[in-house]
């Protein structure tokens, strides 16, 4: 089979909301190439991951690439995901270049491209994230492994705000904990949540494929007794009491149901939210504090932020 990839040269800003257009379209997963990467100082205890080539990154901005399938609708895919991409400077989006390229590329080419930029990545005191076909031995007793396969879909999980997520989950989850996680994509945070102790975990998300993802990722992980994922479009119809919500979508979507989080919470129950871009911060801590949240923790990562709120006793 012979695969087509596209790549949008955007801005840091950018990268969730056409990460998700990509996925809507079809993609199977979305490489992100930020020249930033290049600078960080990070723990060599995994070396081998930090052995980056600067020849794949841009000056300026980041570079998105996804692979899709080239058959006849290839045209209307590509035409449908250039016409989103720019719907959203509706919603004030700093898009940069926002140049789309499209190249071709062979399966056998395919399956390296994505191999290349994934490997083990401690990201927190007690998380390390693995790819399927890496071998990897724990350095700890207590260190978690979540192994993903990055071919599913939504990427390796080493997003700044998916890392700012699962480390609030691990300083927030206890033991017997109740946990929803929405919008869960991979299913990372809600296996996460599971291998940190909690219960029961609610895993929801309204696309397809993500569902389809996140339940190959938590069969993969053995934790398919504690997590069940269903399609649903956010809290509709979710009932609680729960310990723990955790969000990491779109700062608009965050505030947009804040106060079913705040519902099916229990009083003194966490909501963590992330994905949220540096500029909607201020938008999301008033519209928690408006449902009757208590701002715990603001995280900063890059150009991302996390924000972990406790509801009122």
């Amino acid at each position: 089979m012979k695969w087509s990839e596209i790549c949008i040269h955007t801005t840091s800003e950018a990268i969730e909301p056409i990460s998700n257009i990509l996925h809507e379209a079809g993609a199977s997963g979305v490489v992100i190439e930020d020249p930033n990467d290049l600078l960080q100082e990070r723990d060599t205890t995994f070396g081998e991951i930090y052995q980056l080539n600067s020849e794949d990154y841009p000056e300026e901005g980041v570079l998105v690439k996804a692979y899709l399938p080239v058959n006849s609708f290839l045209g209307e895919t590509v035409d449908g995901i250039k016409e989103a991409i720019n719907n959203l400077l509706v919603y004030d989006f700093d898009l940069g270049a926002n140049k789309v390229t499209i190249s071709e590329v062979h399966e056998e080419e395919w399956a390296t491209a994505w191999k290349k930029y994934y490997h083990p990545v401690k990201i927190s005191e007690r998380f390390t994230i693995v790819p399927t076909w890496e071998t990897y031995e724990p350095v700890n007793t207590d260190e978690l492994i979540i192994e993903l396969d990055p071919g599913m879909a939504f990427g390796t999980g080493t997003h700044p705000t998916t890392v700012m997520s699962l480390q609030a989950l691990e300083r927030n989850v206890q033991e017997g904990d109740k946990v929803i996680d929405v919008g869960t994509g991979s299913g990372v945070l809600s296996i996460g949540a599971a291998m940190l102790g909690a219960r029961d975990v609610q895993a929801l998300d309204l696309d397809e494929v993500a569902v389809e993802s996140a339940r190959l990722n938590i069969e993969l992980n053995k934790v398919h007794d504690v997590v069940t994922v269903s399609q649903n479009n956010l809290l509709n119809d979710i009932e609680g009491p729960v310990d723990v919500v955790v969000a990491n979508i779109l700062a608009e979507i965050i505030v947009r149901f804040a106060d079913d989080a705040a519902r099916v919470l229990k009083p003194g129950g966490i909501f963590i939210t992330s994905g949220i871009i540096g500029a909607k911060k201020d938008e999301v801590k008033e519209a928690l504090v408006k449902e009757g949240f208590t701002i715990k923790e603001v995280t900063v990562m890059e150009d991302w932020v996390a924000i972990t709120a406790q509801k009122g006793e």
